[in-house]
């Protein structure tokens, strides 16, 4: 999922480097998004982890 956020977010740059507003945008709102839930997911599985303890 990051390797999409990253590739929206390439998208977007160079979209807004040759000047395609809507695409530059929509392309950011994706990465914005796909970040959010990258950020969330990874908050969630630390917190899983931190409760579920070490199993070994």
């Amino acid at each position: 999922m990051l390797y999409w956020t990253i590739m929206f977010f390439v998208v977007a740059v160079i979209a807004g480097i040759f000047g395609f507003g809507g695409i530059a945008s929509a392309s950011a709102g994706v990465a914005q998004i796909l970040f959010v839930l990258f950020l969330i997911l990874f908050v969630g599985a630390l917190i899983m982890r931190a409760v579920r303890g070490r199993s070994s």
